[in-house]
């Protein structure tokens, strides 16, 4: 699928600051008060209040619906970049997630709207929403509250084709990752390995995570190498190499004190906006 925002027309972003809120249910007629139509709260003036109504109006209108008034709808993690679901959505279905940035889809079965996470209360917060080039298809990006699929797993994208094809059982744990995710995910069981009985030779990543000296020499020395591809002009496929050694030693270091690499994406998109500068001020001593 190709992800963007709509060319057809002005998009609309949806941050995590803006608060919209409207009733949803009907179409807005010119020159006609309608209690279904989009009613906008918020401490703008009633002339930008106006505009933003008119602009969610146009973005409704741009979305190609099926016959049925539908489009596929898919929710993502904003950190992790991990499919969590795949529903649909009608046009209330959309301008709902608009207004209260939780994912909201179109039951097919029940003929009614619902919101991810009313019963569980693992919502998934929206940050942001992208149609596709064809304006078919719908992704929110956002952040869940907790496990999304019905069976306590992450997402509900846990059965793999080839395990099936390798008659391999499926387990719920057995997530879409991707090559970023899947390498924590490696280190992970190699640090659930050194509890098991010793049966041969620790792998390199095993003695990282049992010398604590030696895996913060590593990173020096890989940070080093890294700097010497700027300092010394290397070619393009060096630094990535480089690079590809730090953030191997630096994950074996996360995943030694229990940090995920999603927190570390979370604190960087929360730095999203804000002046560097500041930022570092703003950071609270460590303490010893």
């Amino acid at each position: 699928m190709a992800v963007s925002y709509v060319h057809c027309v002005q998009p609309l972003r949806v941050s995590s600051k803006t608060r919209l809120f409207f009733s949803v249910g009907g179409r807005c007629r010119e020159n006609r008060r309608n209690s279904n139509c989009l009613v906008f709260a918020s401490a703008m003036n009633s002339d930008v209040s106006l505009n933003l109504q008119s602009k969610v109006e146009v973005l409704l209108d741009s979305v190609k619906w099926d016959d049925k008034g539908l489009a596929v709808a898919i929710a993502q993690n904003v950190d992790t970049g991990a499919i969590l679901m795949q529903g649909f959505a009608n046009r209330d279905a959309l301008a709902m997630t608009i207004s209260s940035q939780k994912a909201t889809f179109y039951s097919r079965s029940r003929s009614t709207l619902w919101t991810k996470g009313e019963t569980s209360k693992n919502f998934i917060n929206v940050h942001d929403i992208f149609l596709d080039c064809d304006c078919d298809s719908i992704i929110y990006l956002g952040k869940p509250d907790g496990p999304t699929c019905h069976t306590g797993s992450e997402t509900c994208y846990y059965t793999s084709i080839f395990d099936h094809l390798k008659d391999q059982k499926v387990e719920g744990n057995r997530l879409a990752l991707t090559t970023l995710y899947s390498l924590e995910s490696t280190i992970s069981q190699r640090k659930e390995e050194l509890a098991a009985p010793e049966n041969e030779k620790p792998s390199w990543t095993q003695q990282l995570l049992l010398d604590d000296n030696l895996l913060c020499s590593k990173i020096r020395e890989e940070a080093d190498e890294l700097c010497r591809t700027l300092e010394e002009n290397e070619d393009k496929s060096h630094t990535a190499s480089e690079m590809a050694d730090v953030m191997y030693h630096a994950m074996v270091l996360l995943t030694l004190k229990n940090v995920k690499t999603e927190e570390v994406l979370e604190v960087l998109r929360q730095r999203f906006s804000k002046s560097g500068i500041e930022e570092k001020r703003s950071r609270k001593a460590p303490k010893h």
